[in-house]
């Protein structure tokens, strides 16, 4: 790979492995680290970005290998920027139905997307539901009262 600022965006294409995405994974939360993020804000990462890429290799392109997943982010001392693609059909994530309700509250799947949301500042999905961009600002760098409002789940 060639040498560039962290600050710039990169786009990576990877293959369709949970092992390619967890060294991924912990490729960015080091640059996140040399950027100055604290461990807090790096776990809240680490949590949305394992959610995502078990969610893009697993539903998204259904463990298919000769399927990629696709990544820009850009990562600066306040932000840390992230897009992931998968090449599956797309999801509606707000017809999801709510991991907190007593029906669902046993179930062994359905709470990484309220994760996703919980954890990121802003979290927003491409209209086909194949894509997710995610943005965490390092704690105390933008004042709450300044951030945009979440989407509702």
């Amino acid at each position: 790979m060639k040498s560039h600022p962290e600050s710039s965006p990169w786009h990576l294409e990877i293959p369709n492995t949970l092992q390619a995405a967890e060294s991924l994974c912990g490729e960015l939360l080091e640059k996140a680290k040399k950027q100055g993020f604290e461990e807090s804000d790096r776990f809240a990462i680490h949590l949305a970005l394992e959610e995502v890429f078990v969610n893009a290799v697993q539903h998204g392109n259904q463990s298919d290998p000769k399927k990629k997943i696709f990544v820009r982010y850009s990562i600066t001392p306040d932000r840390f920027e992230v897009t992931i693609a998968d090449q599956g059909p797309g999801f509606n994530p707000d017809a999801l139905p709510d991991p907190r309700n007593p029906e669902n509250l046993y179930k062994s799947s359905g709470r990484g997307v309220l994760l996703i949301r919980a954890y990121m500042d802003q979290v927003q999905y491409s209209p086909k539901g194949n894509q997710i961009h995610m943005v965490k600002y390092k704690s105390g760098s933008v004042p709450v009262s300044d951030l945009p409002e979440s989407q509702p789940f």
